[in-house]
């Protein structure tokens, strides 16, 4: 992968944890970066992901930061990769597109829509490069997938189911703890609401967290709904509705001592577009052992099902129940037993700044894609259906719903225009 001129572009990373190291190791094998700053507002992480890169990279040694805005002032990265928790991707992707630096931001887009547009016009207004991780519009199975879907083997697809399913029972709470000595905590919790520190919370359970991401559905749900848009072409539906709770994972609790998560353990979210219907459902509980797939999206067509899976690859399944099963096997990295395509994610996001083109999961259509469960969100807090303008970005005749397209920011930090 190397360019003809030998250009190593410089990188930073913002966010040092468990993905974001995974996300930099890609790009350190891909040999055309120098890591040259690493951002983390926990002093031992980061110390740690310095070690890392200085072991890993054969020579190249980074400085740390704790605060993101001194790095892209001090360090001048042309490359800034963004692997921190859903509620800093606005703030932080604006700021190193101010500052010239290409983009490589973890999904989804922003922890609202508001937040999420103001990325793409930053990009736009910037003239960056920015790469959104959603890698199954690059993994091999999810694209000879889509070809066959898209060569009318399945017919006319009038539905699309689209689900992520778990085993799990009753939450208990978890006792608040003290904040690590390495930690600066004020500053983890940035824009958002501050909670007490839970280490249910950090590292890694945030994603539960309504503070901070948007539950399974923002998580998982971002990459299947994108699979949606990626097969019809369409900017967005007319209609969603969503329901779901905690019937199982109990009602949620926050207090000075104890606290649990509050995202749903359960949803179903309905978006009407205009030739077809898609349904978004998880459940952290029951598994899905009689449809055997727990994970993936079904394409209902009228000549048959079409399933895109994850590590169980595509299979096609003939309306007639007589046509012959057509399937292809899944095609991932498996570094530390986890499974995706990041790098030939970066691969596409490195060619994509060389020749001075869109990449292939690119701001404007990872943004529409993030809408989807964020509108999910939306109705499922409102308790009712909303109506969705996608070319004006906007909620028709509910001006209660249309107040949730943005939030409160905690002082001192603005919202993005």
């Amino acid at each position: 992968m190397a360019a003809a001129d030998g250009k190593k572009y410089r990188t930073a990373l913002i966010g040092s944890g468990w993905w974001g190291m995974n996300i930099l190791r890609e790009a350190m094998a891909s040999g055309r970066i120098q890591v040259v700053a690493l951002c983390d507002v926990d002093a031992k992480v980061l110390e740690n992901g310095i070690e890392d890169v200085k072991s890993e990279s054969g020579g190249d040694a980074p400085k740390g930061y704790k605060d993101y805005r001194e790095l892209l002032n001090e360090a001048k990265p042309e490359i800034v990769i963004i692997g921190t928790p859903d509620h800093w991707h606005a703030l932080q992707s604006i700021a190193a597109c101010e500052a010239g630096a290409h983009v490589y931001v973890e999904k989804p887009t922003g922890h609202t829509i508001g937040e999420s547009r103001a990325m793409v016009n930053a990009a736009k207004k910037s003239g960056v490069v920015v790469q959104v991780g959603l890698h199954r519009r690059i993994g091999p199975h999810h694209v000879a997938a889509m070809d066959f879907l898209k060569s009318g083997k399945v017919g006319k697809v009038g539905m699309v189911r689209l689900f992520a399913h778990s085993r799990g029972g009753a939450e208990m709470p978890k006792p608040n703890s003290k904040v690590p000595e390495t930690m600066d905590w004020e500053m983890w919790c940035g824009p958002a609401p501050m909670r007490p520190f839970n280490t249910k919370l950090h590292p890694g359970g945030w994603r539960g967290f309504l503070d901070y991401a948007n539950g399974t559905m923002g998580d998982w749900g971002v990459h299947w709904l994108d699979q949606v848009l990626w097969w019809s072409g369409e900017k967005g539906p007319k209609k969603v509705f969503c329901t779901g709770g905690r019937p199982i994972a109990g009602a949620p609790v926050l207090n000075d001592k104890e606290q649990t998560t509050d995202a749903p353990d359960h949803q179903v979210a309905t978006f009407e577009f205009e030739n077809f219907t898609a349904v978004w459902e998880h459940r952290k509980f029951a598994g899905n052992g009689p449809e055997k797939h727990n994970v993936g999206a079904y394409f209902y067509g009228d000549k048959g099902t079409l399933h895109i899976g994850w590590k169980d690859g595509w299979t096609f399944y003939p309306a007639d129940g007589k046509g012959e099963v057509t399937h292809g096997d899944s095609q991932l990295q498996e570094p530390e037993g986890d499974s995706h395509n990041i790098g030939a994610l970066w691969a596409d996001f490195i060619d994509a700044i060389d020749k001075k083109r869109q990449p292939v999961a690119d701001i404007e259509s990872a943004h529409r894609s993030s809408c989807l469960p964020l509108l999910g969100m939306i109705s499922w807090r409102c308790g009712r259906s909303i109506q969705w303008d996608a070319e004006k970005e906007e909620i028709i005749g509910d001006a209660e719903a249309s107040k949730l397209l943005k939030r409160e920011y905690r002082a001192p930090w603005k919202y993005p225009v």
